[in-house]
């Protein structure tokens, strides 16, 4: 590779060499999402907020910060917080508001199995990466997203903090379902929110759903490619030696075999060293009930 590439985007980097979207969703079952309309650092368990660091340190959660797009939006002292759920039949997102760094301090977050404290959200949310501190792709792609989308008439749409594989930005996370996207244009970030309504997904450049691990994530989008399936919960994944099995609500199960594959060296990250695009791949999909 050309000493040059380094100061390439990396998205286009990525696009050139037709890297996989597949089995790169960042992994977490439970998401707490908190407005701050400061700057975000590039390490959010370093936050010069306690309250913020604490969160982002908790064991089972993942924090993201969010600001409405173009930091458009009211100002005053309370922030809204978001709790998200992404397992399936259990996938929900709640919501409340807290007056300033001293109330959030008090916030608690529940056990795994506990439910979410809040107000019922009813409306997917849409958080498209902007965090400029870690890559300049999504500080350039991502705001642009969210802007284009807010002013296509979209409303529950957020920007928010890292969400990993910037080398895809324009990146998104749909809560409460948990599925990640990259290189998304306006047209096909609104179908992935809106698909989430009826609790549905739209695989048109999905990354993988959060809940689960990189292999579980290539497997079940195999499955969905193989079935057309849309129904967000109807597939739980195990993990297991070289693949995954995915089980659907109907009985039907399938063995998916995952394979690890090596790339071209070139930059993950804007700025950074070339190094080997890591992806993994569905080699085969067997039914083996239903």
């Amino acid at each position: 590779m050309h000493p040059e590439a380094r100061w390439q985007r990396c998205s286009l980097l990525a696009l050139a060499g037709d890297e996989p979207l597949a089995g790169t969703a960042p992994q977490a079952r439970r998401w707490v999402c908190v407005e701050q309309r400061g700057a975000w650092p590039s390490d959010l368990t370093e936050h010069p907020e306690p309250a913020l660091a604490a969160l982002a340190r908790t064991p089972g959660w993942r924090l993201l910060l969010i600001r409405r797009p173009g930091r458009r939006g009211e100002r005053g002292a309370s922030l809204r917080v978001f709790l998200a759920d992404t397992a399936p039949g259990r996938s929900r997102v709640t919501t409340f508001t807290v007056d300033g760094p001293e109330e959030l301090a008090g916030v608690e977050l529940p056990g795994p199995d506990e439910p979410l404290p809040g107000s019922p959200v009813a409306d997917p949310l849409l958080l498209v990466c902007t965090h400029g501190r870690r890559d300049r792709c999504c500080a350039v792609d991502g705001r642009a997203l969210a802007l284009s989308v807010v002013d296509a008439g979209e409303q529950h749409v957020w920007e928010c903090s890292h969400l990993g594989g910037h080398r895809f930005a324009p990146t998104a996370l749909v809560l409460p379902t948990g599925y990640a996207y990259g290189r998304l244009d306006p047209a096909t970030a609104i179908a992935a929110r809106k698909a989430a309504f009826p609790g549905e997904v739209d695989t048109t450049r999905c990354r993988g759903r959060s809940t689960w691990s990189p292999a579980g994530q290539v497997a079940e989008l195999a499955v969905r490619a193989a079935t057309g399936m849309r129904d967000a919960d109807a597939l739980q994944v195990t993990d297991v030696a070289g693949g995954a099995v995915v089980s659907a609500r109907d009985g039907r199960c399938w063995e998916v075999d995952v394979t690890p594959v090596v790339g071209a060296p070139r930059p993950l990250s804007c700025g950074r060293d070339p190094a080997p695009a890591e992806s993994l791949r569905a080699d085969a999909i067997r039914l083996v009930a239903g």
